[in-house]
């Protein structure tokens, strides 16, 4: 049964793909199919599915991330033989630059964030490869899911916005169509930092952190925390409110400060063995 689930998805994988192509390039070239690989698992799995009818990897580097997820991009794109274009936003819309000036973000800024760090470096990448933007369309292969949020179950297959086409493969697979692809196949690169945060580590915002989510970085990744923390001491100068000054600090609203530290002093006791303390982070972190 399971091989007849596997066959049925892939399938279907390859139904979206080319109903987005008869859709959004009937009168447009196709500059250049992209899967966009954050390092994170469903993103592995779409990039591990889609490979052969790709012709780039595409991979935004937000700055805010862990370097160990952006080697694993490269060392994937290098090991299957396909270019990758990575992209980082400019100093201008840099996430260092936005903290010092206003703070870390809350859950009411993550839009902006995305915007910042990750929608303008896919432009990036559509203007290298889309020359006359009349004439050719750059396709983007994401790797949404409908079973992933109750946001995403009403997101279309496919869409187009100006030269760039948006496509989800495996947009009808469930959590358990994952673990069962990567299940039959042992040869998937796996990305460690997955199994250390429970997120690609590809984007650090904050914006939606949950408590205690610094203190796990911390404890995997001490240099990130570092940074981190001392781009809330440089907006702390820049005279940023101190609440603003704390990254995640939207996960600790309305918390008082012994809660917050309950929380930090189990973290410590917890993360050494088993790291468990995820209960709100996604499946992955596209």
């Amino acid at each position: 049964m399971s091989a007849d689930r596997l066959e049925y998805l892939q399938r279907d994988a390859m139904r979206v793909l080319h109903e987005a192509r008869e859709a959004h390039f009937k009168d447009n070239d196709m500059a250049a199919a992209v899967i966009m690989f954050s390092g994170g698992n469903d993103s592995t799995i779409v990039a591990h599915t889609m490979r052969h009818h790709a012709t780039h990897l595409g991979h935004a580097n937000t700055g805010i991330g862990i370097e160990q997820t952006r080697e694993f991009v490269r060392n994937v794109a290098a090991d299957w033989g396909m270019p990758l274009i990575e992209k980082s936003p400019d100093e201008r819309d840099s996430y260092e630059r936005a903290v010092i000036e206003y703070g870390f973000p809350g859950p009411g800024h993550h839009f902006k964030m995305y915007q910042r760090l990750k929608e303008r470096a896919f432009r990036k990448m559509r203007a290298e490869l889309v020359s006359n933007p009349r004439k050719e369309r750059v396709l983007f292969l994401s790797g949404i899911r409908r079973d992933e949020s109750a946001r995403r179950a009403k997101r279309p297959e496919h869409s187009r916005d100006g030269s760039i086409v948006w496509a989800s493969p495996l947009i009808n697979w469930t959590d358990d169509d994952m673990r069962m692809y990567r299940q039959a196949h042992p040869d998937l690169p796996h990305n460690a930092v997955t199994d250390h945060l429970h997120m690609s580590g590809e984007c650090l915002c904050g914006s939606f952190a949950h408590a205690g989510e610094l203190e796990e970085i911390r404890f995997w990744y001490p240099d990130v925390a570092v940074k981190i923390e001392a781009l809330g001491a440089k907006a702390a100068a820049n005279g940023v409110a101190p609440e603003r000054c704390q990254w995640g600090w939207g996960a600790y609203k309305g918390m008082t400060d012994d809660e917050i530290a309950a929380i930090k002093e189990e973290l410590k006791d917890t993360l050494c063995s088993t790291c468990v303390f995820s209960p709100a982070a996604a499946p992955d972190g596209q």
